[in-house]
């Protein structure tokens, strides 16, 4: 890095109440000042305490603008805070002008009120932060409607939690989308991980209704997907509940990435397969295992690239990866985010556990996304 391009500051801390924790999230904050954008991520455990988080945030460091939202897991440089009470918090220095917070309404149709659209007309911007209600049954439709209208590359994630899914965008909100848009001052590199394995080629989807998948190439759905998983688990269906999912490809993507949904029903008798997801005749699918290994390589895969790309230090980062990866997938000791440290050091990072992640315009499953800001 060169000039003024110092890295972001960052803390992290757990604990049972939210007043000592962020008391220590404060007091560990390298020394500096000047920022106007910052965001936090708490612990389920802290989402009634968040509107309170945000306005000591406001008071003690002088930040005026916050995002953020609520995870079952919080993700920290090199630590992850799983169905744990904690807070992680990142303050960005950023050129005056170069961000807009925004929100959407609960129902698609205008992703961006009026102010929202003029700056994005003037701007153009290039790449934007968004935190999602998981409970808004529109939720993709809104992602893809607020990427559309302004233009930009989404990355993000859905809230999880067992209380309330509160999100901070400037002022407290929840039921819709809410987020930030970049200009190109702002320079960031962006990657997404899968977490899943191919265990066959693509089918062409021939007779559907809904979510509904009748017919693969022509043959009863259920006697491919037999066929793709092998003897074994084809014994057994119940195996594969959770295990073996749908991988729907990434239309325009030049790297072969797709969104995973859940099978969410079989029927023997007609030979079906439901799946998360509406599909139609002429569409692809594939199937996928959850595999451990395979979700290890790509993400160094993914870091990798990500750090050929950067050609130096980043100054910070976010990092949205889903509720079914970090201990679930991964392993215990925080090695998910432990791999992220040993391939791009120590880099300010903060980010969430989710119900889905963001990239680009849709919703993904089993991944993780990761923003760098150069």
């Amino acid at each position: 890095m060169t000039g003024e391009a110092k890295p972001f500051r960052m803390a992290q801390a757990a604990g049972s109440d939210w007043r000592e924790t962020l008391a220590r999230c404060l007091a560990e904050l390298p020394e500096g000042g000047g920022e106007t954008l910052g965001f936090v991520y708490v612990g389920d455990a802290f989402a009634g305490d968040l509107a309170a988080i945000a306005e000591t945030l406001r008071e003690e460091t002088g930040v005026p603008d916050w995002l953020g939202t609520v995870g079952l897991g919080i993700c920290a440089t090199g630590q992850e805070y799983f169905d744990a009470p904690a807070i992680a918090v990142m303050l960005c220095d950023l050129p005056s002008g170069s961000y807009r917070i925004v929100e959407t309404g609960e129902t698609p149709g205008r992703a961006l009120d009026d102010a929202a659209t003029a700056w994005s007309e003037t701007k153009r911007p290039p790449f934007g932060v968004v935190h999602v209600d998981p409970r808004n049954p529109q939720a993709a439709e809104l992602v893809d409607d607020l990427s559309a209208a302004s233009g930009a590359f989404l990355v993000g994630g859905l809230a999880s939690s067992r209380a309330g899914h509160p999100q901070i965008a400037g002022r407290m909100t929840e039921g819709a989308v809410s987020g930030v848009l970049f200009s190109d001052q702002v320079a960031v590199a962006t990657g997404l991980s899968q977490g899943c394995a191919p265990i066959g080629d693509y089918h062409e989807i021939t007779a559907s209704e809904r979510n509904v998948i009748e017919s693969l190439d022509g043959r009863p759905a259920l006697e491919v997907f037999m066929e793709d998983i092998g003897d074994l688990l084809s014994r057994d269906l119940a195996r594969a509940a959770g295990y073996i999912h749908a991988a729907l490809p990434t239309a325009g993507s030049d790297t072969g990435d797709y969104t995973v949904r859940n099978l969410v029903g079989i029927d023997r008798a007609n030979g079906d397969i439901a799946i998360g997801a509406l599909v139609e005749s002429g569409d692809r699918v594939m199937f996928v295992r959850r595999d451990g290994q395979a979700a290890r390589d790509d993400l160094r895969r993914m870091l990798q690239d990500l750090r050929r790309r950067c050609g130096g230090a980043p100054r910070g980062g976010l990092y949205f990866t889903c509720l079914a990866r970090g201990p679930n997938l991964f392993g215990p000791d925080s090695e998910e985010l432990g791999i992220l440290r040993e391939e791009l050091g120590e880099v300010p990072l903060v980010g969430f556990f989710c119900n889905g992640e963001v990239s680009h315009d849709r919703v993904y499953g089993y991944t993780g996304v990761l923003a760098l800001f150069l």
